[in-house]
């Protein structure tokens, strides 16, 4: 027992002048307050907010949401109101201000629009992810856009119009996709049993919306990424390219239908891990 105690200590002090040697040539990184040496280097993981366009829900990110929270990521998916593209892109923005740290702000197609005009003036915002999704300049609807090329099947044929009330007064009209424009247009590449559930359970998306004009956008400040969607039936391809290039956005092309989030997980969650990688 007496002869342990000096041999124990001389051990001691020889590992703790390894210790001090190897962290003054760098070789090990002491774990100061809990934190790893990658948490210290890189920062804390931004926050990813996924917003959706219209004829839509919150749980088409779900794939998105499930991965990207296993990976640690903070995630928020807000209901988006679909009804106006100044007061969408504001009710947003409110979820925005309430969120500490770095973003990264990603929307789908309507949602593309709202994402340009919400980040304006949310310094923390630090890249724009648009999947399949609308990236107008200020002055431009969405009309405007799915017009300019041939290509797209939204229209009188696979949309149906219901009339809303509108507070004190007044009407607005909600825009539905048929059940057959929801299989072609806007989901053709998924199961069809699937398709006809998103069919039946679409959020219905304002005329206001569609016809809103967009103010100046975000992504003239702020970095891009884009996907663009090869097999689109809603949004035309050379439609998101233009887009994708206007705003100097990282594009990637996906052999995917309108709803790439869903058809094509895993594409849509690298390139929102490229964005959230390049801002670390």
């Amino acid at each position: 027992m007496h002869n342990t105690t000096p041999i124990t200590r001389a051990r001691r002090g020889l590992l703790a002048t390894i210790i001090v040697v190897a962290t003054a040539l760098g070789l090990v990184s002491l774990n100061v307050g809990g934190a790893s040496a990658e948490h210290r280097t890189h920062g804390p993981k931004p926050t990813i907010v996924l917003v959706h366009g219209g004829w839509a829900d919150s749980s088409g990110w779900n794939a998105q949401v499930d991965d990207l929270q296993t990976r640690g990521y903070p995630v928020i998916a807000p209901a988006n109101p679909l009804r106006g593209l100044e007061s969408d892109a504001a009710y947003i923005r409110s979820v925005l201000t309430t969120i500490e740290g770095p973003i990264v702000l990603v929307g789908h197609s309507y949602g593309g629009a709202v994402i340009s005009n919400a980040a304006v003036g949310v310094p923390n915002v630090k890249a724009l992810v648009y999947i399949a999704g609308f990236a107008p300049d200020a002055g431009e609807s969405l009309g405007q856009l799915v017009s300019m090329n041939p290509g797209s099947e939204i229209g009188p044929a696979t949309l149906i119009p219901r009339p809303y009330p509108l507070p004190g007064g007044g009407q607005g009209i909600d825009l539905y996709i048929t059940q057959e424009g929801f299989r072609t247009a806007f989901a053709g590449d998924v199961p069809r049993k699937l398709a006809d559930q998103m069919q039946a359970t679409q959020r219905p998306f304002s005329e206001e919306a569609f016809g809103s004009l967009s103010g100046e956008p975000a992504w003239k400040t702020i970095p891009s990424w884009y996907l663009v969607a090869t097999k689109d039936r809603a949004i035309p391809p050379a439609t998101q390219r233009f887009m994708a290039e206007r705003a100097g956005a990282t594009t990637i092309e996906v052999r995917a239908s309108h709803v790439p989030m869903i058809s094509k997980p895993d594409s849509t969650t690298r390139l929102i891990l490229e964005a959230a990688n390049a801002i670390s």
